[in-house]
């Protein structure tokens, strides 16, 4: 008797199905704190290398620059090689490569080296969400994707955290190789711990057309152009909050260490858990209205921040993160809504216009911050979800109710 793709899936109780998702849950971990484990250095590499506020935030911006188009390639990658091989070279090499950061002798090297490992990084996002879409049973995908999405996030927030702690004691070059050593533990754990392919089937041909016509459609659309640009708007805002609020608060009047100011990003949990939240309310009360609230919450998150006590800035940063993980989560799941055929295409666009935000507002911010400051930083955050609000308005006359959004 013939075994069915349905008797190879990985279902939720059994064996196969912990191990997978405990191996995804290590790639969004390795991920995300090798992206982001230089966010609190900022003004550590400002001062050492004797470079800007905006070029300091470049190990950063360009290696999320270089993760973001890395993504559209990625996937079809896979097609060839295989989605554990992929990811498994992916975390590797990008370990490596911020160990190599860590000895980094300029930095030119620096930024070559954080830009490579932002590119090689780009193997695991769409390919995790492959994976789990070819071999997991659609009624078990939704706790192994919260599994990975948890990984991420506690990823993004321990790379911030222990990079902040190692720095004030050792210095950022152990930190970073620290950093580097246990994600490369973590991809071998990754590797053990993955079940191999039972659905992939590799394809050697390439159509490099299909992709392009793909591509072209979902830019063309009506309603998704829309949603990309709130990724790109938002997690731009967002990026630039967290890269220049570490140069206010070790300054005078705060003084915080790096240990400190590394502890300022366990507000990321706030996040975590209002994803969540944001796809009940979505669910209730529909989506054309948490997106917007969402970012407004944010707005009024950098308000707050312009008052001078910590404990304001601090709250304020709170309510930042929550207002972002609310828009970025609904708009996340209004792609796949949107979107009714090559959905990988689509999730790959929004994905390169979210970090593509990133790295690019998240530069041009250190302008802001040389120009003003604190205010500075606050005026082009808030100009930059105040297009994404009208972005979220004006997509909600062309969609309506969900029963009357375009498809493509």
């Amino acid at each position: 008797m013939l075994e069915t793709p349905q008797a190879r899936w990985l279902v939720r109780g059994t064996a196969g199905y912990r191990r997978a998702t405990l191996a995804l849950f290590l790639a969004g971990f390795s991920t995300f704190s090798l992206l982001y484990c230089v966010q609190p250095l900022l003004p550590i590499f400002a001062e050492d290398f004797g470079v800007s506020p905006a070029a300091s935030a470049l190990p950063l911006s360009l290696a999320t620059a270089a993760l973001a188009f890395a993504i559209l390639v990625a996937a079809v990658v896979s097609e060839g090689f295989g989605r554990r091989g992929v990811m498994f070279v992916s975390m590797a090499l990008a370990s490596v490569l911020t160990m190599a950061a860590a000895a980094a002798p300029s930095w030119t090297m620096l930024l070559l080296v954080r830009t490579l490992s932002g590119f090689v990084l780009g193997g695991v996002p769409a390919v995790a969400m492959t994976y789990l879409a070819e071999e997991t049973d659609p009624r078990s995908i939704g706790l192994a994707m919260g599994v990975y999405v948890g990984g991420t996030a506690f990823g993004g927030m321990m790379g911030r955290v222990a990079t902040g702690f190692l720095t004030e004691f050792f210095g950022w070059r152990p930190a970073l190789a620290v950093i580097g050593l246990i994600c490369l533990v973590s991809a071998g754990g990754f590797l053990a711990l993955l079940p191999p392919s039972r659905n992939f089937t590799r394809r050697t041909g390439f159509d490099p057309s299909y992709h392009v016509r793909a591509w072209l459609g979902h830019l063309h659309h009506g309603a998704l152009p829309l949603l990309f640009s709130i990724a790109f708007l938002a997690m731009g805002a967002f990026v630039t909050i967290y890269n220049y609020s570490g140069y206010r608060l070790v300054a005078a009047p705060y003084d915080l260490s790096q240990t400190e100011l590394g502890l300022i990003f366990v507000v990321y949990l706030f996040g975590v858990g209002s994803s969540s939240v944001a796809g009940a309310l979505a669910d209730r009360f529909g989506r054309h209205i948490v997106l917007p609230a969402g970012i407004l919450v944010a707005m009024a998150g950098i308000g707050i921040t312009m008052l001078p006590g910590l404990g304001s800035i601090i709250l304020g940063i709170v309510i930042i993160t929550i207002g972002f993980f609310f828009s970025h989560s609904v708009a996340t799941g209004w792609v796949g809504r949107v979107a009714t055929s090559a959905k990988g295409h689509a999730s790959s666009l929004y994905l390169l216009a979210y970090y593509m935000g990133s790295s690019v507002a998240g530069w041009m911010g250190g302008w802001f911050w040389a120009w003003k400051g604190w205010p500075g930083v606050a005026a082009f955050t808030l100009g930059l979800f105040a297009l994404a609000l009208c972005a979220a308005l004006r997509l909600n006359t062309l969609t309506r109710a969900d029963s009357a959004e375009p498809s493509c």
